[in-house]
């Protein structure tokens, strides 16, 4: 599949914000002003750039998104603010687009005033390094703590034309969104009005994002951003058209992928793990089951280990506020049942068996708590010493 969406360029290059020379600095650019929405963090303590961004969105376009890693521009006061406006205003000027149309975006240390005029000098060489190829560059340059860029593609077909999505994303520590999570960008060349474009943003986040963790911390710059910019063709879908349900499910396609690398990408992490939850009153119910039990600490640390500790998934959904008959729960690790109507059902050879599953890569933990339609899931990933390493010296 094509990675290039008609539309839109990328860059990434080295400005100074990262003391090893990796590139920090990215760029994505829009042909044309885009039809834009965007999600951001529910977090009371808001990046500058997260401000700044929602602010101009409201008027439903944008033509360019700059993005530095390796500092978060959060809780930087006046001075975090006037970086941000100046950067883009910079950025503007040298695109030749209105500063209204220019939206940052920071992700790092929080804390830590930015390298504002080391960022300036590198917004030249960022524009010469636009291209629509570009987009791994891109990617590779908002990392972090990420072991490698995380992007995720999709095909739609409106009328007979074949449009594309693309999205990228960061993120690997301080993931447990109530929105989205850390950073991810989205473009497409559909064309789209902005109201469905937002309705649908906030549909597939809901089912992708929004059941993701990685370590229960919602960050101070979580934000989705997407650009659709309709050169593709000329023929705007209605979200309620065939084309219209095919983009809803390819925009949830991306953005599950990416969410899903995010987890599988958590600090030191090395199992994904899908928490199933079906048989509750409600769907609502079973979310809140399924994130509870993703959440724990000490299931996440059980999954390191790769010990089927029932009794640690069973006492957390007992604490998630769902009601639920405890004597009606069953469970599977993958195909190996563990528990049954709230019986422990392991033999010495079941646990070997429920243990090889975990040593998988991916596995689906399925928890039943009774016979009523509600489902719903959650994905997360193991914690072990790693993750204390990589925290413990973040900014060191």
């Amino acid at each position: 599949m094509s990675g290039r969406v008609k539309g839109f360029r990328f860059a990434g290059v080295y400005s100074g914000v990262k003391a090893d020379d990796a590139l920090d600095l990215g760029l994505i650019v829009a042909d044309e002003p885009a039809v834009a929405s965007a999600v951001f963090t529910r977090n009371r303590v808001r990046a500058a750039p997260v401000v700044v961004s929602e602010r101009r969105l409201k008027s439903g376009l944008c033509q360019a998104i700059l993005v530095n890693s390796g500092n978060a521009n959060a809780c930087t006061g006046k001075q975090g603010q006037q970086a941000a406006l100046a950067l883009t205003r910079v950025a503007a000027a040298a695109l030749r687009v209105p500063i209204a149309l220019v939206v940052p975006a920071s992700t790092g240390v929080i804390g830590v005033p930015l390298a504002r005029d080391d960022i300036e000098r590198a917004i030249p060489s960022l524009v010469a390094d636009l291209s629509e190829t570009g987009a791994t560059r891109f990617a590779r340059a908002i990392m972090t703590t990420d072991r490698g860029p995380k992007l995720a593609r999709a095909e739609v077909k409106v009328g007979r034309t074949m449009c594309r999505v693309l999205g990228i994303a960061k993120g690997a520590g301080m993931i447990h969104p109530n929105m989205a999570t850390t950073l991810a960008f989205v473009v497409t060349d559909v064309p789209l009005r902005r109201a469905t474009l937002s309705r649908l943003l906030r549909q597939s986040t809901e089912v992708t994002f929004n059941r993701a963790t990685v370590d229960g911390d919602t960050s101070t710059n979580d934000s989705i951003y997407v650009l659709a910019s309709g050169a593709a063709t000329s023929r705007v879908i209605d979200e309620k058209s065939a084309a219209g349900r095919r983009f809803a499910a390819a925009l949830t396609e991306v953005l599950e992928s990416l969410a899903k690398q995010v987890v599988a990408d958590g600090e030191g992490a090395e199992h994904l793990v899908r928490i199933e939850v079906l048989g509750a009153r409600t769907n609502t119910d079973a979310v809140q089951i399924a994130r509870t039990i993703a959440g724990s600490q000490l299931v996440k640390t059980a999954l390191h280990g790769c010990d089927p500790n029932w009794g640690r998934i069973l006492a957390a959904a007992g604490r998630s506020g769902a009601r639920f008959n405890p004597d009606h729960v069953s469970m599977k690790i993958g195909s190996v049942p563990i528990f049954e109507r709230g019986t422990p059902v392991m033999t010495p050879r079941t646990e070997l068996k429920a243990a090889v599953t975990m040593k998988r890569g991916e596995y689906v933990i399925t928890v039943t708590v009774g016979a009523g339609r509600g489902l719903g899931h959650y994905w997360t990933c193991d914690l072990g010493h790693e993750y204390v390493r990589i925290n413990a010296d973040y900014r060191t």
